[in-house]
């Protein structure tokens, strides 16, 4: 799965990359991921609860990455308008002349926006790189990094207790004479349908009890044996995605006490399962920077001069910069996966449309058919990867 994902990714980004076209690196990686996930339903067992598409949160994921664009062309132009009617110098809406830099003003202008864009960028896309390296390390060496062995020595203790409170919490609300014969497999189709009943209930209930039954020996998580750790992340992360039902969904009416409790110990949980270590962090940020370093030219080249019919302003760079900064920066903290390529690309355009520039619109169908075909193309490239490489290995 990872590495039809990966091999998809990058098949697609290196083949734009070499046109010159500003793809979405975004839209490439979750049509990769959700290729996989397709591809995975369609071959998995009847009834697995994990396998296949969360479509409510692809369909959050499809709305950012269509809506961002249109933000940042409309912005990037209304900006523009508000920049000439304050700012009158001249110079801020010229063209670079050869080689002669710009005024100090501008050049200081331009280097917040260059950075406030980098630094959004970075904090957007870099979780993108990060995610995606922890799918590889945890699919490769479950061993090392299904559990997360990096939390406080304690960690261990206080989930235990944690497990302890919300499993009376839940026995609060189990009805009498309501039994379970499968506890494990009522509350894998209780995710898979994301419904409740009396038996899930019971079932989670049971089902917490005998996962931190089999942790209990192990003081720290560096002790539970190797051979445990890959079968305790999944029925921990399972049990996530069902609380995610009660305190997400509601579908498990509680009182504020008794929901605390599963909030704090779905908190524990996703410290145990969803975590980066500092070295992948490090190792993205150098990523993003060293690639930008390398491969910048071809896609500089197109948005500050083939998007319009004259060469980017300053003051027009300064906008869309602004804007592609404000946008993913909201994005980001509504932790929605937006592209910096599409933003900061519409607002280019937007600001050619606002100054009277003109688009060269041989460019920009070049652009909207990479955007448009790279959720598909993408999709069909992992799910085509992914049942070869099944087949294959």
């Amino acid at each position: 799965m990872v590495f039809a994902l990966l091999v998809a990714a990058i098949l697609w980004n290196l083949g734009t990359w070499f046109l010159g076209l500003p793809a979405s690196s975004s839209h490439t990686m979750v049509g990769s991921i959700i290729g996989v996930g397709l591809a995975n339903q369609f071959m998995a067992p009847a009834g697995s609860a994990t396998s296949g598409v969360e479509w409510g949160q692809a369909s959050n994921v499809g709305m950012s990455l269509l809506v961002s664009p249109l933000v940042g062309f409309f912005a990037a132009a209304l900006l523009l308008y508000v920049m000439k009617l304050l700012v009158r110098n001249p110079a801020l809406y010229e063209a670079p002349k050869g080689n002669t830099p710009p005024p100090w003003w501008i050049r200081a202008l331009l280097i917040f926006t260059c950075t406030g864009v980098s630094f959004a960028h970075g904090s957007n896309d870099g979780q993108k790189g990060m995610g995606l390296i922890m799918l590889i390390l945890i699919g490769v060496v479950p061993t090392a990094y299904a559990l997360n062995r990096t939390p406080d020595v304690n960690y261990l203790d206080a989930y235990k207790s944690a497990s302890v409170s919300v499993e009376q919490a839940l026995g609060k609300y189990v009805k009498p004479g309501v039994t379970v014969a499968d506890a494990k497999a009522a509350v894998q189709e209780a995710v898979r349908s994301k419904s409740w009943n009396d038996q899930t209930t019971v079932a989670l209930q049971t089902y917490i009890h005998n996962t931190t039954a089999e942790l209990q020996p192990y003081a720290t998580v560096d002790k539970v044996p190797t051979d445990l750790v890959s079968n305790a992340r999944n029925d921990i992360y399972l049990i996530g995605e069902a609380l995610k039902l009660i305190d997400k969904k509601k579908l498990l009416p509680m009182q504020d006490a008794d929901l605390k409790a599963v909030t704090d110990y779905h908190k524990a949980v996703d410290n145990a399962t969803k975590f980066i270590p500092l070295w992948v962090k490090i190792a993205v940020a150098l990523a993003l920077g060293l690639g930008t370093m390398v491969g910048w030219k071809r896609i500089v080249v197109t948005v500050g001069e083939k998007i319009g019919k004259s060469h980017l302003t300053y003051g027009q760079g300064a906008a869309a910069e602004l804007v592609a900064m404000i946008t993913i920066g909201m994005a980001d903290r509504l932790g929605l996966p937006v592209s910096t390529t599409h933003v900061l690309s519409s607002g280019v355009a937007g600001t050619m449309a606002a100054n009277g520039s003109g688009l060269q619109w041989a460019t920009v169908r070049n652009l909207l058919l990479a955007w448009a075909l790279t959720l598909p193309c993408s999709v069909a490239l992992a799910f085509v990867l992914f049942v070869i490489f099944r087949q294959v290995f």
